[in-house]
């Protein structure tokens, strides 16, 4: 039924699998709650009365305003493509208003945590390549503020130790390059000298990040890897690659970067999704103020 949507979504929108998964799931239960409630599934049948129940029966069910609006994205994007093949004469969804959502600010490590785990990281166990391994990927995501899936998909290629820059490929297959400071450069010469040491394997030699067996890394031990070590240092909820990311962003802009070079670095469409950023800076301002006026 949407599957030519989805395929559009991918090969011509080019969002990420994770997205194109996330609409496809969205869709099948949108269309389940149509064919057990109104004993339907065309979409030409669809009105906003239907559309709204729907949202009712899962805030009803405790599903979060957040996840409730994401489905309505995927819901407008599906009704906004059947309009454009001829399917629907209306979309449904131009009736329907967003449930309201907190506010939530970018959660991010402090910078003496984020020095302390990077300046002493702990030795553990016995094999010297996971340990060198293991803190290049915090040094990674910290230095440039890529995206997981971006980490994990970087080839040895990519990686230009004489420009010191890499490339990634980020949502949508859009390409950017990142600079990397010279303290990052030492620390993947030193990784790249053991892991062609150690392994000679075709695979090895392709992806830039390798498991202890030499395959690609992947997406659930890369994030194994960060909580571990965040877990070392802080106590906050997020422990999370995508926490290093914003740790990058907020860590820059109180340093002085300008919102729009950190905006082109961490691959943003646009500016407002790197303008959340300054409201933690602006609480680390509170902070300061309180501590430092005699009044406050």
């Amino acid at each position: 039924m949407f599957e030519r949507f989805l395929h559009y979504l991918e090969f011509e929108r080019r969002y990420s699998p994770h997205t194109v998964v996330s609409y496809k799931t969205d869709l099948e239960q949108f269309f389940n709650y149509l064919h057990d409630t109104y004993n339907t599934t065309e979409s030409k049948d669809i009105t906003a009365v239907m559309v709204r129940s729907w949202f009712v029966h899962l805030m009803d069910n405790h599903i979060s305003a957040r996840s409730v609006n994401r489905k309505k994205t995927a819901l407008r994007s599906f009704f906004k493509f059947q309009q454009k093949m001829g399917i629907v004469d209306e979309n449904p969804m131009s009736k329907i208003l967003s449930p309201k959502t907190s506010k939530r600010l970018p959660s991010f490590i402090e910078e003496d945590k984020m020095n302390d785990i990077l300046d002493h990281f702990p030795s553990e166990g016995e094999n010297e390549f996971s340990m060198i391994r293991d803190r290049l990927i915090l040094e990674m995501f910290y230095a440039t503020g890529m995206r997981l899936t971006e980490l994990v998909n970087l080839k040895e290629v990519d990686v230009s130790l004489y420009n010191s820059n890499v490339k990634v490929l980020g949502k949508r297959n859009k390409e950017r390059i990142i600079p990397f400071n010279g303290h990052l450069k030492l620390m993947i010469e030193e990784y790249l000298q053991l892991k062609r040491k150690e392994y000679s394997n075709d695979e090895a030699g392709t992806w830039f990040f390798i498991t202890d067996g030499g395959k690609k890394v992947y997406q659930r031990l890369v994030y194994r890897i960060v909580n571990h070590y965040l877990s070392l240092i802080t106590t906050q909820e997020k422990k999370s690659p995508h926490t290093l990311r914003h740790t990058f962003a907020t860590h820059m802009l109180n340093h002085g970067a300008n919102l729009n070079s950190i905006k082109e670095i961490m691959g943003h469409a646009n500016l407002s999704a790197t303008q959340i950023y300054t409201h933690n800076s602006i609480e680390k301002l509170k902070t300061l103020y309180k501590q430092a006026h005699p009044k406050a």
